[in-house]
Order: C-alpha cells, then sequence, then structure tokens
C-alpha cells in the first residue's frame, strides 16, 4: 500500500512539474541587435548598455521599491532567438577553440533544454516613467528582444565565491590593440553627439574581445556587427597568441524599417 501511494505521489508531481509556465515579466533594450559580437559572458564589455522594461502586471512602482540601494542584479531572462536552432546535450565552447565537446551542463551555451540564462550586470539607475519603473543596466551581455524572466538583486556576502575554481574556462581576453580609421572617428564623434551614446568606447571594449568564432581565428577576413542603429565594419591585422590588433574600417548609418 505504501508502495502504491508512493506511485501515485510521484506521478501527481510530475504531471504538475509538466505544466510549469513561465511568462515574462519584462523585455530588454538592448545595443546589441544581433547575436554576433554579444560578449560571452556579463561584465566583459562594461560600455554595454540596455533597459529592462517591465511589463505588466509586474511593471508597478512598488515592485522594485528598495533595489535602488543595490549596485548589480541577477537577471534570469530566455533565449528566445536559440529555441527555433534546438537544444544540443554537446557542445564546443569558445574556450576550447571550438574543437572539444563538453556536456551542455558543463558550459554557459544557449542551446539548453529550457533555454534559460542569466546574467549579473550593473543596475545604473531605476527610472520611474508615468508609475512605471525601467531599469538602466550596463554591462550586459543581451540581446535586443531578450524576455525577463525574473529579477534578483547581486549580494556580493553569498554571491561571490572566493576560491571557485574556473575549470577549463579563461578570465581574461588576450591583449588587444583597436584602432579606428578616420572616417570611423569623425563618425562616432558626431553620433555621440547626437544620441548621447558611447559607441567609440563600446566598439573598442566590445572589439577587444574578439568575437569571432573560434574556426575563423586564423583567418583575416571582414567582419561586420550592428550595435543600435549601426552597422561597423572591421577587421584583423594581425592575430598572434600574444594579442591581436584589429582595424575599425568604416561605420554607417542603418536603416531601420518603420
Amino acid at each position: 500500500m505504501r508502495l502504491v501511494l508512493l506511485l501515485r505521489l510521484m506521478k501527481v508531481i510530475r504531471d504538475d512539474m509538466e505544466k510549469i509556465v513561465v511568462k515574462p515579466i519584462g523585455v530588454i533594450h538592448s545595443c546589441f541587435t544581433e547575436k554576433f559580437g554579444i560578449p560571452r559572458q556579463s561584465g566583459m564589455v562594461e560600455s554595454s548598455t540596455a533597459t529592462l522594461e517591465l511589463l505588466p502586471p509586474c511593471n508597478r512602482e512598488e515592485m522594485v521599491r528598495g533595489l535602488e540601494q543595490f549596485s548589480h542584479i541577477w537577471v534570469h531572462f530566455y533565449f528566445h532567438q536559440t529555441v527555433k536552432e534546438g537544444w544540443k546535450p554537446t557542445v564546443r565552447p569558445p574556450w576550447l577553440g571550438g574543437q572539444k565537446r563538453v556536456g551542455v551542463f558543463a558550459c554557459r551555451s544557449p542551446h539548453r533544454p529550457n533555454y534559460l540564462g542569466m546574467s549579473v550586470v550593473r543596475l545604473e539607475e531605476v527610472v520611474i516613467e508615468k508609475s512605471v519603473p525601467i531599469l538602466k543596466l550596463s554591462g550586459i551581455d543581451f540581446l535586443d528582444g531578450t524576455p525577463v524572466l525574473d529579477i534578483k538583486p547581486y549580494v556580493p556576502y553569498s554571491d561571490q565565491i572566493k576560491d571557485a575554481s574556473e575549470g577549463f574556462t579563461v578570465g581574461k581576453a588576450p591583449e588587444a590593440v583597436v584602432m579606428f580609421s578616420e572616417q570611423t572617428d569623425r563618425f562616432c564623434r558626431e553620433y555621440e553627439l547626437k544620441t548621447g551614446r558611447k559607441i567609440r568606447q563600446l566598439i573598442r571594449e566590445m572589439i577587444a574581445q574578439d568575437p569571432r568564432p573560434a574556426i575563423q581565428k586564423n583567418r583575416k577576413t571582414e567582419f561586420g556587427v550592428c550595435l543600435w542603429d549601426v552597422n561597423i565594419r572591421w577587421r584583423v591585422v594581425d592575430s598572434t597568441e600574444q594579442g591581436n590588433t584589429f582595424y575599425v574600417q568604416s561605420c554607417e548609418w542603418i536603416e531601420l524599417q518603420q
């Protein structure tokens, strides 16, 4: 009898778990409008910015009361553009040169069974617009339009583990030099005056992290990346184990479709 009850209980639990429903509480408006160029981890590109717009019924001012006292927050989100690609039991992480496979639960690949991600980002400001809270963030690694599932304050005394090991990851990118053409320097100055966005610093930090896919590390081809409403073209001038030299060739406005 006891075994029968246990089996029934396990079935109820299993059925309930299959009915779990998660709804977005907000959406990200990010400087990264496409996946290429997004930092592999949050905090790697400090100049990257985003706003987090809370959605009903979670866009009430009292729901973020006290959050402004924290410098950083955890953001739990959904890899919405990875769903159509499906998940994989093993992946090739860039830290291993894209050649060796590890289990999906041993890395931070977006190709996960439930497509869930989490990042620690700096909370620059909590702005209340027409009684609706807007969170201004920096050091982000979010794609524009990312659905947000939860927000929690980052608590250093418990979240920071001093003796944690890094496994196969590398904590710091190789040294990099990023050079700008006269056209890109001029464009960045004009863009920053018009928008207030520090795009030159963002370009420098983003490219210095070397966003090239692992299989293209030995190629000196031209690359393109979109930040906000700007298309940036850049190439590799020199690449060694000691460091990389990149050259930003051009920046152009993108004509956004209405």
